[in-house]
């Protein structure tokens, strides 16, 4: 991370300008696999806060949180668990290709990022958010650019006044190989001018 933050401050000046107002962001990681999945499911479109609430929950209602034992969980007791009826459907879909071996998510770590997006669009409910955040968290991929993420987005807008995706997209390009760790730094700036902290 030392390399791409050194890279970072030389390709765009406005990194240093965030590490020396709010400090050097972490890198966050979180464990690959089917619990992980779940959880980035949980998170679309609601804050991680949240979303970990309902997690939460859905773990002490299954102790045993595999695939064989979540496909087999009612839609009542999900929704008494906080999962809204179409999430539900989603961590079924995954549930269902895991079961099935049309998912293999130990082989995604030997798989370039390319790959793994190719296998996971596969499955309902998930998008290329959850695939861009898997990939960052739990396959340490360096090149990736949320613009799926409302705060990426809307920091990118703040601090290079450019608000449409497709510039984004163009201008992120200087930040190749390391455009993961730019996110960071996006996040990082985000979060701390609103004084909030957000355990990944």
């Amino acid at each position: 991370m030392e390399e791409a933050i050194a890279y970072l401050y030389k390709k765009d000046p406005v990194f240093e300008q965030i590490s020396q107002q709010y400090g050097v962001p972490v890198q966050p990681k979180r464990p690959q696999g089917f619990r992980t999945l779940v959880l980035l499911i949980l998170e679309q479109q609601v804050s991680i806060d949240s979303a970990k609430a309902t997690f939460n929950k859905l773990i002490t209602a299954i102790p045993n949180f595999f695939p064989e034992v979540v496909i087999h969980f009612s839609e009542e007791n999900f929704r008494a668990c906080g999962v809204s009826r179409q999430k539900t459907k989603y961590i079924k879909a995954l549930s269902q290709a895991i079961l099935s071996k049309e998912l293999d998510l130990d082989c995604l770590a030997y798989k370039t990022p390319e790959l793994v997006r190719e296998e996971l669009i596969k499955i309902k409910g998930i998008g290329n958010w959850t695939i861009d955040i898997y990939l960052m968290f739990c396959l340490n991929s360096l090149d990736i650019i949320p613009l799926g993420d409302i705060a990426v987005v809307n920091t990118m807008k703040e601090l290079f006044d450019i608000h449409t995706k497709e510039e984004m997209e163009i201008y992120a390009q200087k930040w190749k190989p390391y455009r993961s760790v730019a996110t960071y730094f996006l996040w990082h700036y985000y979060l701390e001018k609103r004084g909030r902290k957000i355990t990944y």
